[in-house]
């Protein structure tokens, strides 16, 4: 893992990450740099990362300082151990249905709606957000020709003129817009299934923190509508860790076979 500057938020991320490797019996190997490395400074760790043959997978924390080029880091990351499935080689793999380290929270969303026994295949899902780290993978995932695919999917978005009418007619409403309370009971049909990707902090005087967390959904009006939900926090964020956990050891697999 690589975590560049002091972000509270990716601090407790990080940290998350490291117990859940522990627990499991993968070793991580915590690389910090200062919030004002350079460019360079950042891809000379990731470069030795990718040389190292006990890392399996290498993780950068996002977001990363304003100053460095996000993308042009990720491009530097070993397409073999892009355990967060953000590299471009990795997406496209996703897109073109070759094989490929999965996006971990749209993997995540997947593994969620499968184990709990949804019908994907045939079904109609509205997915409200469409980021390069959810919505758009998710949409692949959810539209590919396999047992856990063949989805018929709707991408909302901040430009979409009626995102109620999308949602309505949705079997499965998958909620990634980053906008607390954006999806209210009116927007749910009878029976519906939501996953509440969203994680927002907002104003709460009783909590000593000053804050809480809450989804993209309005849970307690959607929970009396909808068939299965999916709570904030609690839900999706657990499944990120598992599934970023998974890929890492599909990696190490994939190393120990000599692929």
């Amino acid at each position: 893992m690589i975590l560049v500057g002091d972000d509270a938020a990716s601090i407790s991320y990080v940290t998350a990450k490291e117990t859940a490797c522990e627990e499991i019996g993968i070793r991580s190997d915590d690389n910090r740099l200062p919030g004002d490395v350079t460019q360079a400074g950042l891809h000379d760790m990731i470069q030795r990362l990718n040389a190292d043959p006990g890392i399996h997978g290498i993780l950068l924390q996002l977001p990363l300082p304003a100053h460095l080029d996000e993308s042009a880091a990720l491009l530097e990351i070993d397409p073999a151990k892009d355990v967060d499935g953000l590299h471009p080689v990795s997406a496209g793999n996703l897109v073109t249905g070759r094989d490929t380290y999965f996006p971990c929270t749209p993997h995540g969303v997947l593994q969620m709606l499968t184990r709990s026994g949804v019908q994907i295949e045939g079904a109609t899902v509205a997915i409200v957000g469409r980021s390069n780290l959810v919505g758009r993978p998710l949409a692949s995932l959810l539209t590919r020709k396999a047992a856990d695919g063949n989805a018929t999917v709707t991408v909302c978005h901040s430009r979409s003129r009626d995102i109620a009418a999308h949602t309505r007619d949705a079997d499965i409403v998958i909620a990634a817009a980053g906008r607390p309370g954006l999806i209210t009971a009116d927007m749910i049909k009878p029976g519906a299934v939501v996953i509440d990707v969203g994680v927002n902090r907002v104003e709460d005087s009783s909590r000593k923190s000053g804050f809480r967390l809450v989804g993209d959904v309005d849970f307690e009006g959607v929970k009396e509508k909808a068939s299965m939900i999916t709570p904030v926090p609690g839900g999706v964020g657990p499944m990120t860790i598992t599934m970023l956990l998974y890929n890492t050891v599909q990696s190490a697999l994939r190393a120990a076979e000599g692929e």
